[in-house]
């Protein structure tokens, strides 16, 4: 892997955890810009990390799984989604903002792996989520984010 494939996976991962970011940013919310940033940025590392292991040291006596590193990836940001729900009487807080942040993840990832078509589609939709439903939530009259 070169150089610049490590920068072209890395600063998309960083710009598009920044897209989304943005969203949870203006509306509020503790995890903003930098948090999605850095989850994306951070999980696109370990997945580059993770595939560049691999080619180091994979052999005819050894084979390394670099999905190990996807799976503690993915509960380790479980977690940390998880400690930013609670819930006040009968209203559940900041799931927007987790499931945001485990998009972030997700994002990452597949920008680490160099999926770019998925990376594409997948922001594409994320994106599109956040910005028609919020236009639908504010037509829509009781409704709530």
């Amino acid at each position: 892997m070169t150089w610049e494939d490590i920068a072209l996976r890395l600063g998309a991962a960083t710009a598009i955890g920044l897209a989304f970011g943005f969203d949870r940013e203006m509306r509020g919310h503790e995890a903003g810009l930098r948090t999605h940033a850095l989850v994306a940025l951070s999980s696109a590392m370990i997945v580059i990390s993770a595939l560049m292991l691999f080619e180091a040291h994979r052999g005819e006596n050894a084979q390394p799984d670099p999905l190990r590193a996807i799976e503690g990836l993915a509960q380790a940001v479980g977690f940390i989604a998880a400690g930013l729900i609670f819930v006040r009487g009968d209203k559940v807080k900041n799931l927007t903002t987790a499931a945001n942040i485990w998009l972030c993840a997700a994002v990452g990832i597949a920008c680490g792996a160099g999926q770019v078509p998925l990376v594409v589609i997948g922001t594409l939709l994320g994106l599109t989520v956040l910005v028609v439903l919020r236009i639908l939530y504010r037509v829509t009259p009781n409704a709530e984010d």
